[in-house]
């Protein structure tokens, strides 16, 4: 049998994963620049459209696609354009969501747009079911590939949030 076909598709097929998968330092600056994008549609742009080239996204690029799908509404002054970029933001967290369910990031990632998107609007309907799964991450201390400054920012945030019961807060008081 010829393993020439079959090497060329495995090498064709790692080439695409790794396309998609971005190096612990490209996240690191990826996220330095999502904060910073919050500021800057000039950013936003520049950085989704980087991350939409990439093939074979994994749940968390995904996650950081749909958070940059939001701040394109925020950037935008068109009433039309932020309801169609929340939208597509919405379903783009859904189905990093559906890539990865334990992933405390990607779940914060989508509590946070939904945390800031007006609740007439209906997109903020995952709201108690991401705040329960992110304290279930603090209450098991399963953090999966978190750093520590993460894990204190989304505990932070989940406090000033005013979403948390009080037996929530106790949990999060640990490490904020």
């Amino acid at each position: 049998m010829n393993k020439l076909p079959i090497l060329l598709f495995l090498l064709f097929a790692f080439t695409n994963v790794c396309r998609a998968q971005l190096s612990p330092k490209e996240i690191a600056r990826l996220k330095t620049d999502l904060v910073k994008a919050v500021d800057n549609a000039k950013l936003t742009d520049s950085l989704a459209s980087k991350l939409e080239k990439l093939q074979n996204k994994t749940a968390l690029v995904t996650a950081y696609t749909g958070t940059l799908e939001a701040l394109r509404a925020k950037h935008t002054w068109n009433p039309y354009n932020k309801i169609k970029y929340v939208k597509v933001s919405m379903r783009t967290m859904q189905k990093a969501i559906d890539l990865d369910k334990e992933n405390m990031e990607i779940r914060f990632m989508r509590f946070s747009i939904q945390h800031f998107t007006p609740s007439f609007l209906g997109f903020s309907k995952d709201l108690v079911v991401d705040r329960k799964e992110i304290v279930k991450h603090y209450q098991n201390n399963n953090f999966g590939i978190a750093d520590k400054e993460l894990i204190k920012n989304v505990a932070k945030f989940m406090i000033d949030s005013k979403r948390c019961t009080d037996q929530e807060l106790k949990i999060l008081k640990k490490f904020s």
